[in-house]
């Protein structure tokens, strides 16, 4: 009999991540929508998706972009209304597309009904939904991810927490009323028809209740709210009694956004009977930054130390459950400038850069999420001011730059390396006015090159990058090599040259070796390998069985001798 591990019907899925303010807009008003993300299912069918994480929809102030809910279940006007969501979950469902929609469980916005009656009425039933805390001095000296204090006046006497923003007041998990109000929303969603949850920023549901004053890490005197409330004891319990209420007995897909998880913990999770289906490690695609600090302060990285982060993680995970696998998302800049602009982003070497970190994550064990973009090589936007940023912990991470000494223009700069708005700028869908992505002014400013780098340009050319995604993806789709590429185990290929990555999935005695050169010198590896069956470059430098010669940014799928 087969287990539910074994059954998963996920790990064999690539899904596609769409932030839907800045997919497609269906009715001109220059943001993006749900019509416009059902009148471009078609193209994510040929691309080759199985499935879709839709990020927040629902009603929002939109002070954190959607993140900060006041209905969850209402969809916000800006995107339609629950006749569009209801005819995208149909649409996909002919499309064969599974819709995942984000679950953001940590906190609501001020907004919220909830939130509103516990301000208005502290007798009111809802004041137990959220964490209230009295006295005029802040509990504790927790700094919020987003900057300050995380407890904010309520009235006289009184305050509250967020880990977030401050119009985002934590919910109290604690709370088993408010449990079974989460839950009750959940399947309604469920019921709708769409086919998991991306779960935001989950480990953050658990608090120290003690609220413990910590030593200071910076000169703020306060110390990161991640400290104290992120993947606290207890944690498990409430994530297991969600699982039993809702996605558990339909065997949806679950995917969490799960940092601060040490990896001895991980089979409570994504185990044979964890709490989700996966979880996003952040351990490699977060290696420039300085954990608990601010963006200011970046982290020196070197290849050697991704090599090392990116196999321990694959090596933890394959141990006890299954992992996501990705480049981007909504929070992270675009991985060609994150990985490669120190080299410095010459034309020539754009395509090669793309591939080559495509091959390298893609074939990865795991299930692959691409993010709007990604595929046709999006980068970074180069915004000229901070008022073109409207990404709220961009702004506030700007003031911090300034506060700590940095001058305007390398606060600038932080913004451009970091700001989660490099991922959010609208999608360049072709090269009319506004690049197919509305017949209006876009709400945030375009990357310049849209006119030139655009999905109906990369259609037609054999040689872009968006075509060879579309064959990364037929690969790992082929009955040849699905039982290897999917379902086969991993190991890496040690070698002395630190910017060449190399790994290993096999499977019932047949190899894969997976190779990307991640610098812009040629290199040489020694391997026996008896197939090329996928490479970046239209040729290959080497002999079977001898050495192979590793061109600038060059990378390649071999079959190889057991």
């Amino acid at each position: 009999m087969e287990t539910t591990m074994e059954a998963a019907w996920w790990k064999e899925a690539v899904v596609y991540q769409i932030y839907p303010k800045s997919f497609c807009d269906s009715n001109g008003d220059g943001i993006g929508d749900l019509g416009g993300v059902t009148r471009k299912l078609g193209y994510l069918k040929e691309l080759g998706v199985d499935a879709v994480w839709l990020c927040p929809f629902y009603r929002s102030p939109m002070r954190d972009n959607g993140y900060d809910i006041s209905d969850y279940y209402g969809v916000d006007p800006t995107f339609g209304t629950m006749e569009d969501m209801e005819g995208l979950l149909a649409e996909a469902k002919k499309h064969g597309i599974v819709v995942v929609i984000d679950m953001v469980l940590n906190h609501t916005s001020d907004e919220h009904p909830w939130f509103k009656a516990a301000l208005g009425d502290p007798g009111s039933p809802y004041r137990d939904y959220y964490i209230f805390k009295e006295g005029e001095a802040p509990p504790s000296n927790a700094r919020s991810l987003f900057g300050g204090s995380v407890w904010e006046q309520a009235g006289e006497g009184e305050c509250y927490f967020h880990a977030f923003d401050r119009t985002q007041p934590d919910l109290n998990w604690e709370n088993p009323q408010l449990r079974q109000e989460i839950y009750d929303m959940m399947n309604f969603w469920l019921d709708k028809g769409v086919g998991g949850f991306r779960m935001d920023a989950i480990t953050f549901i658990k608090k120290d209740l003690r609220f413990p004053t910590l030593a200071a890490d910076q000169a703020d005197g306060m110390a990161e709210v991640a400290k104290s409330s992120l993947n606290q004891p207890g944690i498990i319990e409430f994530l297991r009694e969600m699982k039993d209420n809702t996605y558990g007995p339909r065997n949806a897909m679950t995917v969490a956004e799960a940092p601060g998880v040490p990896y001895g913990d991980l089979g409570a999770y994504i185990g044979e009977e964890g709490c989700f289906s996966m979880l996003f490690d952040f351990s490699y695609t977060d290696i420039d930054l300085v954990p608990h600090a601010p963006w200011y302060e970046e982290a020196p990285w070197t290849w050697g130390e991704f090599k090392r982060a990116l196999f321990r993680s694959q090596e933890s995970i394959q141990a006890v459950g299954w992992g996501a696998v990705y480049l981007e998302n909504h929070d992270q800049p675009r991985s060609i400038n994150k990985y490669f602009e120190r080299d410095g982003l010459e034309e020539k070497h754009l395509y090669h850069m793309g591939s080559a970190l495509a091959t390298l994550y893609f074939l990865l064990r795991g299930t692959p999420f691409i993010h709007q973009g990604q595929e046709i090589g999006m980068r970074n936007c180069p915004f000229e001011s901070i008022g073109d940023y409207d990404d709220v912990n961009t702004r506030d991470q700007y003031k911090r730059a300034l506060e700590a000494g940095h001058t305007r223009e390398e606060a600038l700069k932080v913004a451009h390396r970091r700001s989660r708005d490099n991922s959010r700028t609208p999608m360049q869908w072709d090269g009319s006015d506004h690049g197919g992505f509305s017949t209006h002014t876009p709400w945030l400013k375009q990357h310049p090159d849209w006119r030139n780098q655009h999905v109906a340009k990369q259609l037609q050319e054999e040689g872009s990058l968006l075509s060879y995604y579309r064959k990364l993806i037929a690969l790992r789709k082929s009955d040849r090599w699905k039982p290897v590429l999917v379902h086969g185990g991993i190991r890496e290929v040690p070698l002395e040259q630190e910017r060449i990555v190399a790994y290993i999935r096999h499977a019932a005695g047949r190899s894969v070796l997976v190779v990307a050169n991640m610098g812009k010198e040629s290199g040489e590896i020694r391997i026996p390998w008896t197939r090329r069956i996928l490479g970046n470059y239209k040729d290959l430098e080497g002999e079977k069985g001898g050495a192979l010669h590793i061109r600038p940014y060059e990378a390649l799928v071999l079959e190889i001798t057991s």
